[in-house]
């Protein structure tokens, strides 16, 4: 009997870990005219990045229907870019859209599939489950709370709770909604006292101690939450660290985490044995030059990788935080890198794709691609091909 094909996807915001890793390779040479399987106008606006399974990429959007603002998700087909479904969710008042920053869109926060299902989240004007079939709603849920500058937190599953971080203008919350129905399994308040309150990171799951952690980086401090009732296990500090947006990274039996913007810095954390304030015991390291505010770092072969928002990519070593190497990249950076063997896709928000080689002792630089419009997205990459959605359309890119 034939082995059952593997089934491929990427189906959530930074790849199937989460964590900015690619398997196989992708394109290395391509430009607008060449080496394009499909680019396809999108129906609406946003920078949450494509995510896919079973042969659909799904996507969230905002648009303009006279005055009212409508949020939805579509999915198109991997082959040809054909639109398969488009399905309305929610329609937000004018004071729920109105506190957005210039950067950000209606609908930044990245979808997550499993088991057949999609969940899409909106932050404070709602999140909603549909079928990756044909787009039927199973269930929609509105949380309402005062965002700073809109929302970013992606969602992410585990178990049967869909968690997402609301860290909002006042009383940020963790929150975790049941998979089946929709309702709030758990809300837990933050257990920090900071100025500014509001950040935008994404959750990550851990597994240590012979235990599931929720790793939920916010304003002030990372936290690890238990996934049953929500309860603060541990936490490291880091004073006033706020509008924190990098996903936390872990490798290695450590947790990489960026503090947020003024002075940011990256800390390294040790995982394990962890109770209560752990800042003292745990904190392995810090590192502050060239430290991302926005895009998400990456763990490879011993180093950590890490692109500031003004295109410094830079090599950190994994156990002490020493610098080894760093390669400017031209432009602004607001999306986050994709790794894919020695091979990093960097996207700047004016649109240029750059393909960098890593190695233990550098960066090179070997072809940049002017997509010709913005992206503040960040890519994905399966089965060779790069998923990049810019302010008006989604390109798969295969390479000549």
């Amino acid at each position: 009997m034939a082995a059952e094909p593997t089934v491929h996807s990427w189906p959530q915001f930074r790849g199937s870990s989460g964590q900015g890793m690619a398997e196989g390779t992708g394109p290395r040479k391509w430009s607008r005219d060449a080496g394009i399987a499909w680019k396809v106008e999108l129906p609406a606006h946003g920078w949450s990045s494509p995510v896919i399974a079973a042969g659909k990429i799904v996507l969230t959007g905002a648009r303009k229907v006279d005055e009212k603002t409508i949020l939805s998700t579509f999915a198109l087909d991997i082959a040809s870019g054909e639109k398969l479904w488009n399905v309305d969710l929610f329609t937000p008042s004018p004071e729920e859209t109105s506190a957005l920053h210039g950067k950000n869109s209606l609908a930044s926060s990245t979808p997550i599939i499993a088991d057949g299902i999609v969940y899409v989240h909106f932050g404070h004007m709602g999140t909603a489950a549909l079928r990756l079939d044909d787009g039927e709603v199973v269930w929609k849920q509105h949380i309402r709370y005062q965002p700073m500058h809109g929302n970013g937190s992606s969602p992410i599953l585990v178990g049967d709770r869909l968690v997402f971080n609301a860290d909002a203008e006042k009383d940020p919350t963790v929150i975790a909604l049941r998979r089946d129905t929709g309702k709030i399994a758990w809300r837990t308040p933050r257990d920090q006292e900071v100025r500014s309150s509001f950040s935008f990171s994404t959750p990550t799951v851990v597994e240590t101690d012979g235990r599931r952690e929720i790793l939920s980086a916010g304003s002030g401090m990372i936290g690890a939450y238990a996934p049953d009732d929500g309860r603060l296990l541990w936490k490291v500090t880091y004073g006033e660290g706020y509008s924190v947006v990098p996903r936390p990274l872990v490798a290695g039996g450590m947790v990489y985490v960026a503090t947020g913007f003024n002075v940011p810095k990256l800390l390294g954390i040790r995982l394990g044995n962890a109770v209560g304030d752990v800042t003292k015991t745990h904190l392995a390291w810090e590192a502050t030059r060239r430290m991302p505010k926005t895009p998400s770092m990456i763990a490879t072969n011993g180093q950590i990788l890490v692109l500031n928002d003004t295109g410094t990519l830079s090599g950190l070593d994994a156990k002490s935080g020493k610098s080894l190497w760093a390669q400017k990249l031209p432009g602004n950076f607001s999306a986050s890198p994709v790794l894919a063997g020695n091979i990093l896709y960097a996207v700047s928000e004016d649109g240029v794709c750059f393909i960098v080689e890593i190695s233990p002792t550098g960066a090179v630089i070997l072809a940049e691609i002017d997509m010709a419009e913005p992206s503040l997205a960040s890519p994905a990459l399966l089965d060779s091909a790069l998923y990049l959605r810019t302010e008006n359309h989604l390109w798969k890119i295969t390479g000549e």
